[in-house]
């Protein structure tokens, strides 16, 4: 079975556009190596969707050996994490049996395959008339409404930080929960910004726990 995707109708013969931060993630529908998988099978929870350009090499093992080892923590908030590329099922499987013999790390979460590239170039992690998978190794931050939260993309030569991933999911569920912005570098249990106010009147009033601070940028406590 081929990967299958529901794409929206591209208009006057243009290339459908790729998903941005605020707009649902295209639902599909493929194989994996724990089954058969569909977006919709995770609605209620966090998805961490991230792709890679290839089996067997060495920067898309390092990245599954970090997931793996980090999937407890994934789990802990919710989250679920979905390996995707064009490589076939059986190369998955291939793939993941190497990675526990010789790393003795076991991938604990599915591998999903995109032989037609449909999935691929549906989340715009390729170009239309692209023939290869090098330019993939993008990562979708999928909140538990379906929503597209956060994307990254990075060059075929440089690996992930599956820490900072951890970081962004921690602040995306923190800043929905509580209302309130993270500052650079934030971590769980650091000081948050205060969001700022829309009125004269709540620019005028003091807050009470970052006197130093200004109407536009107030440090607080969750």
């Amino acid at each position: 079975m081929e990967s299958h995707i529901e794409l929206r109708q591209p208009l006057s013969g243009l290339p459908v556009r790729p998903p941005v931060i605020g707009e649902r993630a295209p639902p599909f529908r493929t194989r994996s190596t724990m089954g058969e998988r569909k977006l919709e099978d995770f609605r209620g929870r966090w998805i961490v969707l991230f792709s890679h350009p290839a089996d067997f090499t060495p920067v898309c093992t390092s990245e599954f050996i970090a997931f793996s080892r980090a999937y407890d923590r994934f789990k802990a908030l919710d989250c679920e994490l979905l390996g995707l590329s064009v490589d076939s099922l059986s190369s998955h499987l291939a793939w993941a049996r190497d990675i526990e013999v010789r790393f003795g790390i076991r991938v604990p979460f599915p591998m999903l395959e995109d032989p037609s590239m449909a999935i691929a170039r549906a989340y715009g992690m390729l170009p239309p008339e692209a023939r290869s998978s090098a330019t993939v190794r993008t990562t979708f931050v999928i909140d538990p409404e379906g929503m597209i939260r956060a994307t990254i993309t990075y060059p075929m030569t440089v690996g992930r930080n599956v820490e900072e991933i951890l970081r962004l999911l921690e602040a995306l569920r923190v800043t929905d929960r509580s209302n309130v912005l993270t500052p650079e570098g934030w971590r769980p249990g650091n000081q948050i910004l205060v969001p700022p106010p829309l009125t004269f009147g709540g620019a005028d009033q003091p807050h009470h726990e970052d006197k130093s601070g200004d109407w536009y940028y107030r440090l607080g406590n969750l």
